[in-house]
This record gives C-alpha cells, structure tokens and sequence, in this order.
C-alpha cells in the first residue's frame, strides 16, 4: 500500500493540467506515492495530456458524473493509499521538496491529518500571496475541528487526511470540502501543522464563480456543526469584518 494517493479531478483542463502533473513529477516518481486522476469525460484535450503522462498516473478514470465531488468521492473510492491529497488542475506541489518532507513527517509522526498554509496563484502561475496573510483566515498552529466556526480555516489543497477516516463528499452542496475538513478533524486522534508551504492554490474555483449559492452553502455546513443560533452569531460577525475591511480600503 502506498504512503500517500494525491488525487487530480479534471474536466476541460487541458490548460492547467500539466502544470499540476510536472509539480509532483518535480519532486520525483516514488513508490511511496500514487496519482490518479478523475476526468469528467472532457471534451477537450484533457485525455490527451492524460496518456502523455501515463508513466506517472498510476490510474486515471474518464467518465460522466454529477459535478466535482461526485468525482472527488470517485477518487476516495480508487484511492488505496494510507493518506489522500486532493490537487486539481492548475494546483501544484509548491517545490520540489515537499512530497519527502511530506513522507518524512509521516514516517515519523503518523498523524492523522497534516496541513499547511498555501500560496494563491493567479492563472498564469504569478504568485498572488499566502492564504493566511491575504485573506481573514489566519493559520492556526494548533488546528481543531472549532477553529472553522467562521469558514474555512485550511485550503483544501493544503489538508492531507488519513484514508481511513475521510468520509464521502455530499455532492449537492458547493462547500463540501468545509464539511469534509470538519468530519476529518473530528475523527482524527493527531493533527499536525507542517511548518512548509504544501502547494499553489489556482484562484477562481466553483465557490467563487457560484459565490452565493456557496455562502449558503456554507451556512447549511456550519449550522450542523455548530448549530444554527452560532452559526447566525458568527455570519453577522463576518459581515461586520468584511464592511470594516471595505471602509479601510
């Protein structure tokens, strides 16, 4: 069984897809670790790049499905590693010295979640800055399940689980990954903050370009964490924050 099973869904990607599969090749081909990519049957020149790299993608599923974590839990379901890391296309490894320090934290700490902070990018790659220093949620270094009371704390990108207690994605809400960061964090008996960027965040996803339908979303999440009266408590937080950063600016 591999150590580690980094996970790439795609659809019409064939812009951003190397990207991703030249990062982790940076870092080297290990059997320690496993790749597989999840396509949504694109009909551009996604497949393509695909079996170019079939060298390094130990498996790669082509085929309909009902949006982005349907395929995320396809991927869970291939994926026979002992930890899982989802980077889509256009994310990368942040360098090449993150997949063995990565494994070296793993070999000698045997968490059960590690995350780190990770580096927005922009389109063409150009550093946009850290997560924690552009946006309101600042990086925990003691991280619990309570600290995403407000949102998420960790990118998704930058959050590896333990297989064994990642539970499956609900595909019809487009914060998904909040719950899913939430449901590991509880299940997990150690949490460890990697002190290394773990990856490049391509900005622009399915949250921002459905921006509200997420933020209620998000709400539904939280409320079943947190409970409903919270939850309100802390969205009128929020949007105090967020009128007093737009009277600063």
């Amino acid at each position: 069984m591999p150590k580690l099973s980094i996970i790439t869904v795609t659809y019409n990607a064939e812009r951003y897809l190397e990207r991703t599969i030249r990062s982790i090749l940076a870092n080297g081909q290990r059997p320690e670790v496993e790749y597989l990519v999840i396509d949504g049957a694109s009909k551009d020149g996604t497949l393509g790049i695909i079996r170019q790299y079939e060298v390094v993608i130990q498996r790669w599923i082509s085929e309909s499905d009902r949006g982005l974590y349907d395929a995320m839990n396809k991927g869970l379901q291939a994926a026979t590693g002992e930890y899982v890391w989802f980077l889509n296309a256009g994310d990368e490894v942040h360098d090449s010295q993150v997949i063995p320090q990565l494994l070296r934290a793993i070999d000698t700490q045997q968490a059960d979640v590690y995350y780190s902070d990770a580096l927005f990018v922009n389109e063409s790659g150009q550093p946009v800055g850290l997560r924690s220093e552009i946006t309101p949620h600042r990086l925990p270094k003691n991280l619990t399940w309570r600290d995403m009371d407000m949102g998420m704390k960790v990118c998704h990108q930058a959050f590896i689980a333990r297989r064994i207690i990642a539970p499956q994605y609900p595909i019809d809400n487009l914060s998904a990954d909040i719950d899913w960061e939430i449901r590991c964090l509880k299940a997990a008996n150690k949490i460890v903050y990697l002190p290394f960027i773990l990856c490049k965040y391509l900005t622009g996803g399915l949250s921002v370009q459905r921006h509200r339908q997420s933020l209620i979303d998000r709400f539904k999440v939280l409320a079943t964490h947190f409970g409903t009266v919270p939850t309100l408590w802390n969205h009128a937080r929020i949007v105090i924050r967020a009128a007093r950063k737009r009277l600063n600016t």
